[in-house]
């Protein structure tokens, strides 16, 4: 097994680039890590959808930064957790998946996880799931499990307590998930966790739990989330976070459709820019500088840590194209549809342009849809359907040919 290192910058970089909280305290963590001390780290990601996506990855690359110090690091996969819900930062219970939408979903994470940690080598990455140990569990040793808290700490929660201020219910399984995610750190039996800021109750309790069963000082790295300017964290729920099964072209254009206040936290969080870069992006902008060639680079970045940087050079290339010089990408998709017409709004769904058709509406309506370069505003557009494909643009980016 590799010596762990305990390399001053190293650690220095894990505790604070892109750390919104460390428990105990960071002096008390860099301590430990500067002893030397092997530490055995996971980073637990539930599948709730089929694909990874940025808050993931950089959740990840912490843990890559653990395995790059020799420590011992686990993915585990909360298969058994996913099907009771996280209720964080929920208005509403979650939705409960059955065990076959789990397992769906979570085929792809190893090999999406494996562009940022390794699991071959000499220090290769653990793979679990909860299910091995959470599913085992009798009802007696559930019930023991809970005599660890109280129903006080679980309503001091934020989102519950809004839902009992609006009347809104609060399910007692809801209760059960930090218990959950908590016994994970003593089933592996771990030295520190690694997730985002709004998984800290979670993380605590897991850290309760490793102290009062195993009398074991639970490290905890909280890390900071990207937020758009109303302060919403980016997310699969909102639809505006970058996926793993995004195209790299795609990935790119939608960190270019970010607001301008997100250049600067994009480069703390998701980029290995050093602090005093981010304080030079940050100066110029303030100038006066262009945001968009700053918010060009952090695309750039972004998508050759994801999807490596030929992707990143093509992408780039083809924005530009698209939008700058207002040319139609080299590839457009075609769909061929059983029909001899079609009204707009249902072509614009059925092509995968939209996803509903009050979304369709509003984009015809606001002049966001193009029919062979001329805009549509008419939500009553009905389009012959022939041999001859009929160009369709969505926004500055979206492109697809439909032909009967």
């Amino acid at each position: 097994m590799p010596k762990v290192s305990t390399d001053t910058k190293q650690i220095d970089w894990l505790l604070n680039h892109g750390v919104e909280n460390v428990y105990p305290s960071k002096d008390a963590v860099r301590a430990r890590l500067r002893k030397g001390e092997k530490l055995r780290v996971y980073v637990g990601i539930d599948p709730t959808g089929p694909t990874l996506h940025l808050g993931h990855a950089l959740q990840l690359q912490k843990l890559a930064e653990m395995q790059a110090l020799g420590h011992e690091v686990i993915m585990l996969i909360g298969d058994f957790t996913a099907m009771i819900g996280d209720p964080t930062d929920k208005s509403s219970v979650r939705k409960q998946l059955s065990r076959e939408e789990v397992l769906a979903n979570c085929k792809l994470y190893k090999e999406q996880a494996s562009h940022i940690i390794s699991f071959t080598g000499p220090n290769a990455a653990e793979l679990k799931f909860n299910s091995d140990w959470l599913a085992k569990m009798s009802f007696a040793e559930v019930v023991e499990l809970a005599s660890h808290f109280t129903v006080q700490q679980m309503v001091e929660r934020d989102m519950f307590e809004k839902r009992i201020t609006e009347g809104k219910p609060v399910h007692l399984h809801e209760f059960l998930y930090p218990l959950m995610q908590g016994y994970d750190s003593v089933a592996m039996d771990v030295d520190a966790e690694i997730g985002g800021n709004d998984q800290t109750f979670n993380m605590l309790a897991g850290r309760d739990l490793q102290k009062g069963l195993k009398n074991k000082d639970k490290i905890v790295i909280a890390l900071k989330l990207l937020a758009d300017p109303s302060g919403k964290k980016m997310g699969k729920t909102e639809g505006n976070i970058i996926a793993f099964t995004d195209s790299p072209e795609d990935a790119y254009g939608k960190v270019m459709s970010w607001s301008d206040p997100m250049i600067i936290p994009g480069f703390e969080i998701c980029t290995q820019a050093p602090a005093s870069e981010v304080h030079d992006i940050k100066t110029a902008i303030a100038s006066g500088e262009n945001p968009m060639v700053f918010k060009h680079q952090l695309a750039k970045r972004i998508v050759a840590w994801m999807f490596g940087e030929d992707a990143a050079e093509s992408a780039a290339a083809q924005f530009s194209s698209v939008h700058q010089k207002g040319e139609k990408p080299e590839e457009i998709p075609e769909v061929r549809l059983k029909k001899s017409e079609i009204l707009l709004v249902d072509a614009l769904v059925e092509s995968g342009l939209c996803e509903s058709k009050s979304e369709a509406r509003r984009q015809i309506e606001q002049g966001g849809v193009k029919v062979n370069d001329k805009v549509m505003k008419d939500v009553k557009t009905a389009l012959e359907l022939d041999e001859e494909p009929v160009l369709i643009q969505k926004g500055k980016r979206h492109f697809v040919r439909i032909r009967k």
